[in-house]
């Protein structure tokens, strides 16, 4: 995993403040997130052996954010504090149906360099699949991706926050893995429903990805490719929080990969695992282990 490490600062309100008001939230949650690490979490949750390529601050926030690496079981020998910079924070709100806004401050994150990608070479050339994001400098990013192809080691982007690309650098990328918003925000094509996310899924192969799969919340995924173009749909839960569905999506579904599940089976799992996550408060504290996972999809994904 290359990628970011936030602090998540969840509040739970009934509604959003207007401009210079001041309301009452219903409750707060202090936790370790951030797209990288989230992914992370998810696919060691999963039973996958898994190391970080990270960078966390020299405040309160990094040795804890290092410390929780290493009770997960995670590998944190690239993960390293940076003087003078805070960590990553992610102020996140919640209205009542689980629907989450998300402002992230990058920190320590933005420090993280193409050199630092080269210093884990020897661990990276070892992965069965390296898994970016957008909340680390996009330089960084373009040169992993051109890393993991030069090496022949499968490659999951997910290009969040959803922000202008150059496409060139992603080509032959093996998974690129947006939501609707992000998905519109980096081709321009509208995303209201199935059939736009289809439109602008095929906009993104044709630049040269090999496979796209757009999340669609409680609509399922969209998994589109050279050969295949299906909605795979979504699994039936009771959702109170959706923050971090994605990341779950996301580390869960590299696990299933790896371990030789055909791709629309991954996909179906990974949107069961993502669904499940939303059951609970928060991010990684939501995520299912992979006993209590297995269990789940014995009863639903037999349905």
């Amino acid at each position: 995993m290359v990628g970011s490490a936030n602090i998540d600062l969840t509040t739970f309100t009934d509604r959003f403040p207007r401009p210079g008001e001041t309301i009452f939230g219903q409750a707060f949650n202090l936790g370790f997130g951030g797209k990288g690490a989230n992914q992370a979490a998810a696919a060691r949750l999963c039973g996958a052996d898994v190391f970080m390529v990270a960078r966390v601050g020299s405040d309160l926030f990094g040795p804890a954010t290092i410390e929780n690496f290493k009770a997960l079981g995670i590998d944190t020998t690239h993960v390293k504090q940076v003087e003078g910079l805070s960590s990553g924070v992610a102020p996140i709100f919640v209205e009542p149906n689980g629907q989450n806004r998300i402002l992230v401050v990058k920190g320590a994150n933005d420090a993280l360099k193409p050199a630092d990608v080269d210093a884990a070479a020897n661990l990276l050339k070892a992965a069965d699949c390296i898994v970016l994001q957008f909340e680390i400098p996009l330089e960084t990013v373009y040169y992993t991706v051109a890393f993991a192809r030069k090496h022949g080691i499968r490659c999951i982007l997910n290009p969040a926050p959803g922000q202008s690309v150059e496409m060139r650098a992603l080509t032959h990328l093996d998974y690129f893995v947006p939501n609707e918003s992000e998905a519109e925000t980096i081709t321009g094509v509208a995303v209201r429903n199935v059939e736009d996310a289809k439109k602008c899924a095929e906009k993104l192969v044709a630049g040269g990805i090999r496979r796209v799969i757009i999340t669609l919340g409680a609509n399922g995924s969209l998994l589109i490719g050279e050969g295949v173009s299906e909605h795979v749909p979504p699994f039936a839960v009771k959702s109170v929080d959706s923050t971090g569905a994605g990341d779950a999506f996301i580390g869960s579904f590299a696990v299933f990969l790896a371990e030789g599940a055909p791709e629309r089976e991954a996909v179906r799992r990974a949107n069961l695992y993502a669904g499940l996550s939303t059951t609970g408060i928060g991010t990684q504290k939501s995520f299912y282990d992979r006993a209590r996972f297995d269990a789940a999809w014995a009863v639903q994904g037999a349905s």
